[in-house]
């Protein structure tokens, strides 16, 4: 397959970039922060989201949504990237989609796809259980009960967790933590007796989620797929999360570069454009590599996984690879705008925040860069 977006996904990608930048610029992020705002995004931004046909993206058309795949999934991300839109997007119609998707029965489909396609239903997954991405190591215990199942434990870095009505969990119901095995997916309504949700406040200024499981019942009918082989089908739903994640994390590169550029064209010292410094201009040339290098990573990648193949190895090499680039394309832009760069009136600091919180989600570089080397052999 060729690595270039074929005429509808262009179309796609002049349609999110028009739309982000004039209905969610980094100015609506700011005042999100600014006035802590209790949901963490516009509603009706959202609703305008779903109307576009973007919730439901990874979703069939028998079950509302518009098949579209995941390449365009990975445009409409990198769109956000440049604009640091704040929305369920990656929790509910990316991650959650595609979790009930694989492991939901035919009766929880028909209730959930359609409603996330439509944004009335905002979903998300609640899988890790410390500051590191390790699912195997899952210790939140679901106990059988004469009615369904009992859930004990913590889960945290829960993305949108703390406005999602329902939210998937990963559960141990089998084995010792870190087996693979044993590990078994709900759904369990926010709302539920003995969940405690506490908001947390990133960095990035999007709201996450601390949720606590105390006695937590759920009904036999809340178990997403086979117990105790939720990993069979959850490994294939993260891996398009985590390439979405490095198409965000493009975008969040490919801005850091462009607004530096712009600012080293305007920018004089002693008279003289800094743009004309060869030091700069090198480290900006070297930027624009590693960016170009990341997105055809990332397209690959979204293909592969289009194309129902094995996106393991692609998956993890478009991850690692994408965090790298941020990492450098956030550093490189607060240096060049030097220090009026590290000030809250520049909004290029809102863009690191941003990369830091999307690198380590899903997968850090170190996690994506073992798994990729285990894939190929090493």
């Amino acid at each position: 397959m060729a690595m270039v977006l074929n005429e509808e996904q262009q179309l796609l990608k002049e349609t999110a970039d028009g739309f982000f930048a004039e209905k969610a610029p980094v100015g609506q992020l700011r005042k999100l922060r600014d006035d802590k705002d209790e949901t963490g995004y516009s509603k009706e931004l959202w609703q305008e989201m779903a109307d576009m046909g973007f919730a439901g993206l990874l979703i069939g058309e028998d079950e509302g949504g518009t098949n579209f795949g995941l390449v365009g999934a990975g445009i409409v991300a990198e769109a956000m990237g440049r604009t640091l839109s704040a929305s369920p997007y990656l929790a509910s119609a990316v991650v959650g989609a595609s979790v009930i998707s694989a492991a939901g029965n035919a009766d929880q489909k028909a209730a959930l796809l359609p409603a996330i396609a439509a944004g009335e239903t905002v979903l998300t997954l609640a899988i890790d259980e410390t500051s590191h991405h390790r699912p195997e190591k899952t210790a939140l215990k679901a106990e059988k009960t004469a009615s369904g199942y009992k859930l004990n434990g913590l889960k945290v870095f829960v993305p949108e967790g703390h406005v999602a009505d329902q939210v998937i969990v990963l559960a141990r119901t089998g084995g010792e933590k870190g087996d693979r095995d044993g590990l078994s997916l709900f759904l369990v309504d926010r709302k539920a007796a003995g969940l405690i949700v506490d908001r947390t406040v990133m960095t990035d200024s999007r709201n996450w989620a601390k949720m606590t499981f105390e006695g937590v019942a759920v009904g036999a009918d809340a178990l997403l797929g086979s117990e105790g082989k939720a990993m069979d089908v959850l490994e294939g739903a993260l891996d398009k999360a985590r390439i979405v994640v490095a198409a965000e994390l493009l975008g969040v590169s490919q801005e850091c570069l462009d607004r530096t550029v712009q600012y080293l064209k305007e920018r004089k010292q002693f008279g003289v454009l800094i743009g004309t410094f060869q030091g700069l201009q090198h480290r900006a040339a070297e930027l624009f590599s590693e960016i170009e290098v990341t997105r055809s990573a990332v397209l690959k990648a979204l293909q592969v996984a289009d194309m129902g193949g094995d996106a393991r190895w692609f998956a993890s090499l478009a991850k690692a690879k994408a965090a790298k680039t941020a990492e450098l394309a956030t550093n490189e832009a607060i240096q060049m705008h030097g220090g009026i760069g590290m000030t809250d009136e520049f909004d290029i600091g809102f863009y690191i925040k941003r990369a830091r919180v999307l690198q380590n989600l899903y997968g850090d570089f170190s996690y994506h860069a073992d798994r990729f080397a285990a894939l190929s052999g090493y």
